[in-house]
């Protein structure tokens, strides 16, 4: 049985906007656990600890879950019968949209961008078979492989529906989801997670003075600093957007022409009024840095926490720049990081990784093997038993 949709009631501070008609429950983990996190090359005086939003499941796992639990409610309720999406080959929402589709009966269709050219007459392209794509063929997802030419060329709007207009000639009725799940729709997930940060602060008050969150596509981000905004309780939080693409103003456009007014905000404070951000693409996104590895393997040795190199390990690694060189920028010493997810991408990050892994630390341990002259090797007295 596919999960059950239910009518949604938003926050009382949220009820003025636009809000959803159905949610459906996909983040098993929920409500996420937040515990200290002593990361190391924390400023003193700094306090941090960690929102696990890479709780949010297993094949459904990351931030991308709680946009699609009202996405996947909205298909479902209009009656399509396929999802098409669209990110990086190691995109995590193309992955947990896939399984989502999945779990409710839709074909997932994916439009995947890849460094390779991607097509020939004479070669058939192939995605491979690394993290999350994985589960992308494990959930037999239909896959249409554009190159980065090709994306910068069309933009992902526009392959989108290319890609819808195809479906529907052959008589489909596709479903069409942005970029991470980025719309004014999915961005009330991110609603929903200010709305159970509320409740785990009142039962665990710590006097969190900063939210800190990667930003992809930009609705987790926008979610999240609206909610503060407009929640009595979070008020007083700042929140900063880490940017692992594009640049400030793409995001600042996109979250006020594209997300909030089709969440019925269009009278208070915009976004560069709610969020500070910081720009960390790098040399690119999901390129990683040395220094950007290093931070990964650094945390994870010493808490046992495992960044992804595409957004949360880039996040971090400018969190602790930002700390150490801009520390007026926070609005407070009391930190709260989301993990958005993403340890499949690791896989792909496999032989950068390799230089900075401990010395293996591995025994071939042999037991003397006794004589048994009279009594039969083991697996005869097992096979007789």
């Amino acid at each position: 049985m596919p999960p059950a949709l239910h009518p949604y009631k938003p926050p009382s501070w949220a009820a003025h906007l636009t809000p959803p008609k159905l949610r459906t429950a996909l983040a098993i983990g929920a409500p996420t656990p937040i515990t200290p996190w002593s990361v190391p090359g924390l400023p003193a005086g700094v306090e941090l600890w960690i929102k696990r939003d890479d709780f949010t499941g297993v094949e459904l796992s990351g931030n991308k879950v709680r946009k699609l639990e009202f996405l996947m409610a909205d298909a479902v309720d209009r009656g399509h019968d396929s999802v098409v999406t669209i990110g990086g080959i190691q995109s995590n929402h193309c992955r947990a949209t896939a399984v989502a589709a999945r779990m409710f009966g839709l074909e997932p269709h994916l439009i995947l961008r890849i460094p390779e050219k991607t097509h020939t007459d004479t070669d058939k392209p192939s995605a491979g078979l690394t993290g999350n794509l994985l589960v992308d063929r494990l959930m037999d997802s239909r896959l249409w492989l554009v190159s980065k030419a090709e994306y910068r060329h069309h933009g992902s709007e526009k392959l989108l529906d290319m890609v819808v207009s195809q479906l529907r000639q052959q008589g489909k009725n596709p479903y069409k989801i942005p970029v991470g799940g980025s719309n004014a729709l999915g961005t009330w997930g991110y609603i929903e997670m200010v709305r159970e940060l509320e409740q785990q602060l009142a039962a665990d008050p710590l006097g969190i003075t900063d939210i800190v969150i990667a930003c992809g596509s930009g609705g987790s981000l926008a979610g999240t600093a609206l909610g503060c905004h407009l929640s009595p309780q979070m008020g007083d939080v700042r929140v900063h957007g880490i940017c692992v693409c594009d640049n400030e103003g793409y995001f600042f456009n996109h979250i006020d022409t594209k997300i909030y007014p089709g969440m019925g905000h269009v009278d208070g404070p915009m976004s560069r009024s709610l969020v500070s951000l910081v720009e960390a693409a790098g040399l690119g996104y999901g390129i990683s840095r040395p220094e950007e590895l290093d931070t990964i393997a650094t945390v994870a040795k010493a808490t046992g926490v495992i960044l992804d190199p595409v957004y949360s390990g880039k996040a971090v690694h400018a969190l602790l720049r930002c700390l150490r060189e801009e520390p007026r920028r926070f609005r407070g010493s009391r930190i709260l990081f989301v993990h958005t997810g993403g340890l499949l991408g690791m896989y792909e990050k496999a032989p950068q990784l390799e230089r900075l892994l401990p010395e293996e630390h591995s025994t071939h341990y042999l037991l003397p093997i006794a004589e048994t002259k009279n009594h039969g090797t083991d697996k005869e007295r097992t096979s007789s038993n």
